[in-house]
């Protein structure tokens, strides 16, 4: 009789060590991690505020060469990782997979679970996008640059909505949930630590245990506070746009509009002292809390929408949205602009300014909101993570778009707003969309509401990413008494915002997470590779009655040692 045994597929990797501090300011901590982060964000602070004339520059110049060089790479990676996530999800032995032990319950209810990864997510983008992204492409889209249809016509704004989809549907999301699902699948199912280098174990076994292992995690750091820069200096300039528009003072912005120095400096502040506070109480307290009055704060402002807005214009328009989003999304994921083309040099630019500026920034954003969700995940199903991290939200922000957005259009093609909207700074078009909508007493309180929401969106996504950036220094560690990092990270992240802010507005922070996305984008390729192969070998383990779990590892393992026990006895 032929022994098939050898045949048999090894155990998967339940062990990566990773070497922590055992006493003194980094107890707990990874040295070779947390301050190499520490180093590279501080030297990135201190060169901008001593030296902003020579960063802004060096920055510029590097953002030009890495965008045009790397644009095809930015556009098929994340079709990927969107594929990939389909995949795992829609075939049903993959599918059924838990995240976690085989009768383990999710942590949090479905509503607070939702309320959390959309809050961390891009709850802040869709405030200052809901109407900036459609006003934007009702402007100028890469079917205006044809010559298509008109620029801020009637006929524009379904395309509008095409592109809009594009950058705030699926690809946002599926980024997010494959780093989540990378993480999280190896985190509680093979026991291993709950951060970045484990979901590249699969791939490269206990050489993530080393100075492999280290450099990846870095990365992740890095790239986090870059990409939560983004959004925080998004937020931090409609945020001050709020103020002003509550009648707070002149000096809260300069001539031209943008945000003064004073105003950033206090409304940094105020949001990240807020932040720091939150951060210490926990995933469990604050995080949870705020991302609950989020959720009930964004669902009050668009009832104020539905009932004084565009809401039969913003139906349609979703409706429609969302069915040419569904039937382009594969031309539009797949589709790189060439300057060889008619109008290519001008599609080109428009694809490097919007598509390939969210690949970036969602990459960027990944590791913090992908090891968040995963954090909240544990206990579901590949299936119902997938399904509940990309459609849930990215139906919630098409509504926002739609409803949002839609009555800006709607004012601006009726003649109401008669430019008001459209020519506003972004950060402001939100504010004249209600100025326009409301009378002047409920416009100011429906811009009070916005500027608590802005509030609580910033809060809840700092705290969250300082959470995240300390679990990843921890070794997966996410408890513990690290005060002193969560006050470092909080003063980080501020002067991070604060001095780009200052050297270059928004579009220096645009630069400067775009250069840190490019090494967490190869990070990513190969998380995306390592689920696919942790998958596919757990199903060929089940088939051959071997244990791809930790627990039931260990306890297979006692058993066998019993037995051989008994035999010799």
């Amino acid at each position: 009789m032929t022994d098939h045994s050898d045949k048999r597929i090894s155990p998967p990797l339940v062990d990566l060590p990773i070497r922590t501090a055992s006493r003194g300011f980094y107890d707990g901590f990874s040295r070779e991690v947390t301050i190499p982060a520490k180093v590279i964000v501080s030297l990135l602070i201190m060169w901008a505020i001593f030296f902003p004339v020579s960063a802004n520059e060096t920055l510029t110049a590097a953002n030009s060469t890495i965008i045009s060089t790397f644009a095809g790479w930015y556009v098929y990676l994340v079709a990927f990782l969107l594929s990939a996530c389909i995949v795992l999800a829609v075939i049903p032995q993959s599918g059924r997979l838990r995240i976690g032990m085989a009768d383990e319950k999710p942590e949090f209810g479905r509503l607070s679970w939702f309320a959390m990864l959309f809050g961390a997510g891009i709850g802040i983008g869709v405030l200052t996008y809901s109407t900036g992204e459609p006003l934007a492409h009702f402007s100028n889209n890469p079917d205006i640059i044809r010559g298509l249809v008109a620029s801020q016509s009637a006929e524009a704004v379904r395309s509008a909505y095409i592109y809009t989809f594009l950058h705030w549907g699926f690809a946002a999301w599926g980024t997010y949930a494959l780093v989540g699902l990378s993480v999280g699948y190896v985190a509680y199912r093979r026991g291993l630590p709950l951060t970045i280098r484990s979901a590249l174990a699969p791939l490269f076994g206990k050489a993530m245990s080393g100075p492999f292992g280290h450099v990846v995690d870095v990365v992740a750091v890095v790239a986090t506070i870059l990409g939560v820069a983004v959004t925080m200096g998004l937020g931090v300039e409609q945020f001050v746009a709020g103020l002003a528009r509550l009648g707070l003072g002149d000096w809260l912005l300069d001539p031209d509009g943008s945000s003064s120095v004073p105003a950033i400096l206090l409304a940094l502040a105020i949001l990240v002292g807020a932040s720091t506070l939150s951060a210490l109480s926990g995933v469990g307290k604050g995080i949870k809390w705020l991302s609950n009055l989020n959720l009930g704060l964004s669902a009050l402002l668009l009832i104020v929408f539905a009932i004084f807005g565009s809401l039969t214009y913003g139906m349609k328009t979703l409706g429609l949205g969302i069915f040419d989003y569904i039937r382009t999304l594969v031309p539009n994921s797949l589709t790189l602009f060439s300057e060889d083309a008619p109008f290519g040099a001008e599609l080109v630019q428009w694809q490097l300014d919007w598509s390939v500026f969210y690949w970036a920034w969602w990459i960027a954003f990944a590791p913090f909101v992908g090891m968040f969700i995963a954090r909240i995940s544990r206990g579901r199903t590949i299936r119902e993570y997938v399904f509940g991290v990309m459609l849930v939200p990215s139906l919630v922000c098409f509504v926002w778009m739609a409803l949002v957005g839609g009555t800006a259009i709607d004012l601006e093609l009726s003649g109401a707003a008669g430019g008001s909207i459209v020519n506003a700074e972004m950060a402001d078009q939100l504010f004249a969309t209600l100025a326009v909508m409301l009378d002047p007493a409920v416009a100011q309180i429906a811009a009070g509401l916005i500027v608590v929401l802005l509030l609580t969106y910033l809060v809840t996504s700092a705290d969250s990413a300082i959470l995240i950036v300390n679990t990843i220094n921890g070794a997966g560690e996410t408890e513990g008494d690290r005060r002193h990092h969560i006050l470092f990270w909080g003063a980080a992240l501020a002067f991070v915002v604060g001095s780009m802010l200052v050297l270059g507005g928004i579009d220096a922070i645009r630069i400067t997470m775009i250069i840190g996305a490019l090494p967490f984008s190869f990070v990513l390729a190969a998380m995306g590779v390592g689920v696919l192969k942790a998958v596919v070998y757990d199903l060929i383990r089940k088939s051959q009655g071997v244990e791809t779990r930790a627990v039931e590892l260990a306890d297979d393992v006692t058993a066998r040692e019993a037995e051989r026990g008994n035999e010799a006895t």
